[in-house]
């Protein structure tokens, strides 16, 4: 590799500029100009150590993140993945990733780059989650040209390196907030009936999964045994499949309660070829759009679990007649899942059900136990400071 001055006139001045001339690893000879001889110097450093090993890309072989991302969505779909993932990851591609940063080289991609890009999702309007989604895929889709050889780096490892401090800032879920009080759940199965009492029971006290709910056979329920077995899931389209990760393959013990409210259920249920538990009124796959608003979020307004309706400037939203608007304390259905972890964790003397953190990861169905105690870990109960230090203290003074 070498480094050259290069100079010549252009509108009656003189121009200067450094040029790198090397052989790629193909033996291809490339020249890359810079405007000061320690940006060419640097360049050169960090290229030599990428020839020797064999990871250099030209900037010329290199593709546009846009590209790279279509052959990504190739690998996915190729690797089997299922039809809600891809469509996610599409979206993401589609609507956030190729308008912004599109035509931009992947060898450009820089950590600068990511973090303009990342303040852009955020000024636009896009939400923490949705923009924390959307840096994963890109990552993802880099990790995939990386392999193919379109690119050397991938910023967004060292990206998530230097966010660990963020990631230990994250909040906490909170009863009350994030997760129904006892209270609270004892009011809505009280408040519903047939279907929806069923429902809500399952997911609150056997902690399913909104598709697990939705995918869940009659001949996965054992009566006597008191267990819900989970064994499929209904993904977004309603097409039945495999759970959602090797550890979602479970056997849950439920109390009598469950078991009540489902036989009960199964008197009422539509027939269906697919002997669904709950079905829609043609025994096919309930829609999540009808099991979400129709359903969860109607069930709390009538049963009185809501909260008033914010304008802007943060006050409630007042009707003509002086009452207020309110909605659904907890939009999502994951609220009851959240409501399960807390059960199991609790004391008994406290009403829980006191599972070894163990026994809660498999209940749930999450693949690690990390993941488990990561998210629920703060609900579990800890000794009694008091009573462990003044043991400790009495050992340590007798001996």
């Amino acid at each position: 590799m070498a480094i050259r001055q290069r100079t010549w006139s252009w509108k009656g001045r003189e121009r200067v500029a450094w040029v790198v001339d090397y052989f790629d690893t193909k033996g291809k000879r490339r020249l890359k100009t810079f405007r000061t001889k320690r940006a060419a110097l640097d360049w050169n450093a960090g290229t030599r150590i990428d020839l020797k090993y064999g990871t250099h890309v030209a900037d010329a072989d290199s593709v546009t993140i846009l590209a790279a991302g279509r052959l990504w969505l190739a690998s996915c779909e190729a690797n089997g993945l299922e039809r809600s993932t891809r469509e996610q990851y599409r979206r993401h591609l589609e609507l956030h990733i190729a308008p912004s940063v599109g035509v931009t080289k992947l060898n450009k991609l820089t950590l600068p780059a990511v973090r303009a890009f990342q303040d852009r999702l955020r000024e636009s309007g896009r939400s923490p989650e949705l923009t924390r989604k959307v840096l994963t895929s890109l990552g993802s889709l880099v990790a995939d040209a990386q392999e193919r050889g379109l690119t050397t780096r991938n910023p967004m490892r060292e990206r998530k390196r230097r966010n660990k401090a963020t990631a230990r800032h994250k909040r906490r879920l909170v009863v009350g907030v994030d997760i129904p009080t006892p209270g609270e759940i004892r009011t809505l199965l009280n408040a519903s009936a047939g279907r929806w009492r069923a429902f809500v029971a399952a997911a609150a006290l056997a902690g399913l999964r909104l598709s697990e709910l939705r995918g869940l056979a009659w001949a996965d329920v054992d009566f006597v045994g008191a267990t819900i077995t989970v064994s499929q899931r209904a993904d977004a389209w309603g097409e039945l499949g495999s759970p959602k990760a090797a550890a979602s393959r479970r056997s849950i013990p439920v109390p009598q309660l469950v078991v009540n409210a489902l036989k009960q259920w199964k008197l009422a249920c539509p027939k269906g070829g697919l002997r669904l538990v709950f079905p829609n009124e043609k025994g096919h796959v309930e829609s999540h759009g009808n099991a979400i608003p129709r359903a969860w979020q109607a069930l709390q307004l009538a049963a009185g679990v809501a909260v008033p309706v914010l304008d802007e400037q943060r006050k409630p939203v007042i009707r003509n007649d002086g009452t207020p608007v309110k909605r659904a304390k907890y939009p999502g259905l994951h609220a009851l899942r959240h409501f399960f972890a807390s059960w199991c964790a609790a004391r008994p003397q406290d009403g829980g059900l006191g599972l070894p953190l163990k026994t809660v990861q498999v209940r749930m169905g999450h693949s690690t136990l990390a993941m488990t105690a990561d998210t629920y870990g703060h609900l579990f109960p800890s000794q009694d400071d008091a009573e462990v230090l003044a043991a400790g203290e009495a050992a340590l003074m007798s001996a």
